[in-house]
């Protein structure tokens, strides 16, 4: 998958053999094994070009992280204590990471919690749902 996601185009076999044979060697059918077996699973899509076929990642290497801790998380009988031991092992950078992250998954609109009577603040759950009712006089 490295391969394929550092061309970040449609592959042939042949083209991700020649990258591969400047580090070592290795056989034609290894990597045509490896490619369709990409492609049996799904991670990879593959269009006829003559007689060989080109392959494109179906996901993006942070896609295809994601599924793979999703994949680990779901296998454990205790998740809370399986996050707590993944973070952890974590570094402070990758803590900061994890903190933007989360910020930009919740939105702006719960970055920061809105205080009652603050602008933008539409009540909160520890406010009396009556109390503007009450307020103006009705």
């Amino acid at each position: 998958m490295t391969r394929v996601w550092k061309w970040n185009r449609p592959v042939t076999v042949r083209e991700v053999l020649e990258d591969l044979q400047q580090e070592r060697s290795i056989a034609y059918t290894t990597v045509m094994t490896v490619l369709d077996n990409l492609h049996q699973k799904g991670w990879v899509r593959r269009e006829a070009e003559g007689r060989a076929y080109r392959y494109e990642a179906v996901s993006t290497r942070a896609a295809y992280a994601a599924a793979l801790m999703n994949e680990a998380w779901a296998q454990s009988d205790n998740p809370a204590a399986a996050l707590v031991a993944f973070f952890g092992m974590m570094s402070e950078e990758q803590r900061i990471a994890l903190r933007d992250a989360v910020r930009m998954v919740q939105g702006p609109e719960t970055a920061e919690p809105a205080t009652a009577g603050s602008p933008g603040s539409t009540g909160s759950a520890g406010e009396n749902p009556g109390s503007a009712t009450e307020s103006d006089g009705r």
